[in-house]
């Protein structure tokens, strides 16, 4: 493995003129000398890259990022929407400035996302440029996943040299949850690429301490806020550590510098928070996932502490339902091991014991470093990053789902890269050669265990990547004393070995079409709380159905019924499966009773019972021609031409029309907006042509009667919806129903 630089090292790397990459005392590499006959044009420049690297090392990076750009834009249209909720607000901010600003769900600007909108900028511009279409929403995606992969590999080429920075860039584009989620219009993908991005520039930093390279990344974090609230902060704590304990300046200078970038994430992070809160209330949407349309307690709250704590207000249950609490409920048992188990680990946890591993001995490698050592600043921003995500997932008692996990794709990426990296270089001492191998059978083993979980999938691909492993491992022990070519050799089959499993998951992902609110990756049975996962080869059901929620099979201990009554003649939920009383099932989820096909309902289908997987809540409904018709007809004569309870439906019928549809309650039916005051007046005033019968959750009307609400409801969509079936004249279009809200029936 070449090892390069961007500047020279000197002996405060480590003690003794220890550089951190070779023997005591070995000099840093010289860079390699341009050839002066070679013309200097910017294609050259491009395709030969760093002086210092091997000439192989930028076709390389090319070759990677090409691979990967193809990867994630394989067969990209077959998720249609992918998420509607968020494709809904994307079509919203392509006709309506204010909505983009916003991120507002609808055109009408009547409430926003339960996110801030940064994540729905880029999409929202694409969808101005090409129109409303698959592509236009997914492919900004796309190229903030590769972008990613250039930005870890960028990372880790500066300390360990572009093969581990090669490597670090596969692990992460085969990452499965990374192919999932960089294909997917959530908004994981700008978090993990800001992420990324603020780790490289604290690593800047450490290597000169100037000041730019830490605001900068202060700036990252700040936008990296305006995706996703809070979640940007989890690496704060190990990133200031780092700087202040690591930076080659005084100590006076290294706090004024970290109170410079605090300032740089405020004021990126703050600006659009300071226009919202000061903004008047009356004349910009309301604040979806807040009970008192406020974007702070939005933050601090649903998308917040109440993560952590279980306490979310308006969330699926209530705020601190029987879902909350340590240890287990609703979203997963919680502790040490959630990151392993068969609702998480084919998702990330491949080659995290190994990462581990890898980290762990690098630390002790550069344990005798200086102060300001930057390959062990390196390893302690990556690391540092990677088990603070880790440690906050594993425990955090509320709103958990599988694909947050993409945030530790990078950060394992890099340590990957950089721990195998500098145990290469090393492989000639004993202790090394064995950590090595020890990683290797790691992975191996580990890969065996969770291709066993899928024993329908490849059941041969298990043999191969253990044996391979243990092959290789043996290999590596040996490596310091094997000719190049074997030693090599020996490399690349513990590669092998160890991105067998990952890849194969990761082809399943690609192949498979993901639609709704809570996707998964991998084959099906990979996840067993996957609700609304993929379709095709491997894949799961489009929204949950035979091969989708909970790995392509029913909750544990569950036999379904789609869209009807279950056998106790409970309720049925809008398009659902079953009723939701207000009791707690025997799978720890509150509020879900009876008998579920495919873990939650699949198989959405038109109209008001068309709501697929729980209700509406987690994928929106089939809307059928009879029935856009029916919403187009006159259209531009209303600002909204329906209202529906809960976002997902409304989404649905706004993404087939073209036209705003007001989402009674936001994402979970909850939300207090607008209230039956408001959405009378709204009626009066000529604003709204349709109501949607049964729209979803918070208390619409399913099959069986109006929905049962749910702890933490307001009652709100209840109310409205027992106001219109009692005043307005009910309209079929197709099998679905509507109330013409010009119509009155009675008083």
């Amino acid at each position: 493995m070449s090892t390069s630089y961007d500047r020279p090292l000197d002996a405060n790397e480590g003690p003794d003129g220890t550089t951190g990459w070779g023997p005591p005392g070995s000099p840093p590499p010289a860079a390699a000398p341009e050839d002066a006959s070679r013309p200097s044009s910017l294609p050259h420049r491009l395709w030969r890259g760093r002086p210092e690297d091997p000439r192989w090392a930028r076709p390389a990076l090319l070759g990677l990022l090409a691979a990967t750009l193809l990867l994630y834009l394989y067969d990209l249209s077959a998720s249609g929407y992918a998420n509607s909720f968020y494709s809904a607000a994307v079509q919203a901010g392509s006709k309506s400035w204010k909505a983009l600003f916003f991120g507002s769900l609808d055109a009408g600007n009547a409430i926003t996302v339960d996110k801030p909108p940064a994540s729905l900028w880029p999409m929202e511009l694409s969808v101005r440029i090409f129109g409303l279409n698959s592509w236009a929403i997914l492919a900004p995606e796309v190229l903030m996943g590769v972008a990613t992969v250039a930005v870890v590999y960028a990372a880790v080429r500066r300390r360990s040299g572009p093969a581990a920075g090669l490597l670090a860039g596969a692990v992460l584009a085969l990452t499965p949850v990374a192919a999932l989620m960089f294909r997917f219009d959530n908004p994981d993908a700008m978090l993990a690429l800001l992420m990324s991005g603020a780790c490289y520039l604290v690593v800047r930093a450490l290597e000169d301490g100037r000041t730019r390279w830490l605001v900068w990344a202060g700036a990252a974090i700040g936008l990296a806020f305006l995706a996703k609230t809070l979640q940007a902060f989890l690496i704060l704590p190990p990133l200031a550590v780092v700087y202040a304990v690591c930076a080659p300046v005084p100590l006076k200078k290294r706090l004024g510098q970290l109170a410079a970038a605090t300032l740089a994430l405020v004021v990126a992070g703050g600006w659009w928070v300071a226009i919202v809160e000061l903004w008047p209330a009356a004349s910009r949407p309301y604040i979806g996932g807040s009970q008192h349309n406020s974007f702070l307690e939005l933050t601090f709250g649903y998308n917040g502490f109440g993560r952590l704590s279980g306490e979310e207000t308006g969330s699926v249950g209530g705020g601190g339902g029987p879902g909350g609490g340590a240890g287990g409920g609703m979203w997963g048992e919680t502790g040490w091991s959630r990151m392993f188990d068969s609702e998480v680990g084919g998702q990330i946890s491949w080659l995290l014991p190994a990462a581990l591993i890898l980290l762990v001995a690098g630390l002790v490698a550069t344990r005798r470093f200086r102060r300001t050592s930057v390959t062990r600043g390196a390893l302690l921003v990556w690391g540092g990053s990677l088990v603070t995500t880790m440690v906050v997932f594993s425990y955090m008692a509320g709103i958990f789902h599988q694909y947050y996990t993409v945030a530790l794709a990078p950060y394992l990426a890099a340590v990957i890269g950089m721990g195998a990296g500098l145990l290469w270089e090393r492989r000639g001492q004993v202790w090394a050669a064995l950590v090595l191998a020890a990683s290797v059978v790691a992975a191996a083993a580990w890969g065996y265990v969770l291709l066993h979980r899928t024993p329908a999938y490849l059941p041969w691909l298990k043999w191969l990547v253990l044996i391979g492993g243990l092959v290789a491992a043996l290999g590596l022990i040996f490596a310091g004393r094997l000719t190049r070519p074997l030693a090599l050799g020996a490399a690349a089959l513990a590669l092998v070995a160890a991105l067998a499993g990952p890849t194969a998951y990761t082809l399943s992902t690609v192949d498979s079409a993901h639609e709704g609110s809570i996707p998964t990756a991998g084959p099906a049975g990979a996840s067993m709380m996957g609700f609304g996962g993929g379709r095709g080869p491997g894949g799961g059901g489009r929204t949950g159905g035979a091969r989708g929620g909970f790995g392509g099979g029913r909750m544990p201990g569950q036999q379904g019924q789609q869209g009807q009554q279950n056998q106790q003649g409970q309720q049925g939920i809008p398009g659902g499966g079953q009723g939701m009383p207000g009791g707690r099932n025997g799978n720890g989820f509150p509020g879900l009773g009876g008998d579920f096909a495919g873990g939650f309902p699949g198989g959405a289908r038109e109209g008001a019972g068309g709501a697929g997987g729980m209700g509406g809540l987690l994928n929106g409904a089939n809307v059928g021609s009879a029935a856009k018709a029916l919403l187009k007809k006159d259209a531009s004569r209303y600002t909204w031409v329906a209202a529906s309870i809960g976002s997902q439906n409304a989404a649905s019928y706004q993404l087939a029309t073209g036209d705003p549809v007001m989402a009674i309650g936001g994402f979970n039916g909850t939300d207090p907006s607008p209230t039956l005051a408001q959405f009378k007046k709204y009626v009066t005033d000529g604003r709204i042509h349709y109501f949607i019968d049964g729209g979803g959750m918070g208390g619409g009307t399913g099959q069986g009667g109006e929905g049962a609400g749910r702890g933490g409801d307001s009652g709100t969509g209840s109310q409205i919806s027992s106001w219109v079936q009692g005043n307005f004249k009910k309209v079929t279009a197709g099998s679905a129903t509507f109330y013409d809200l010009t119509q009155r029936t009675g008083n």
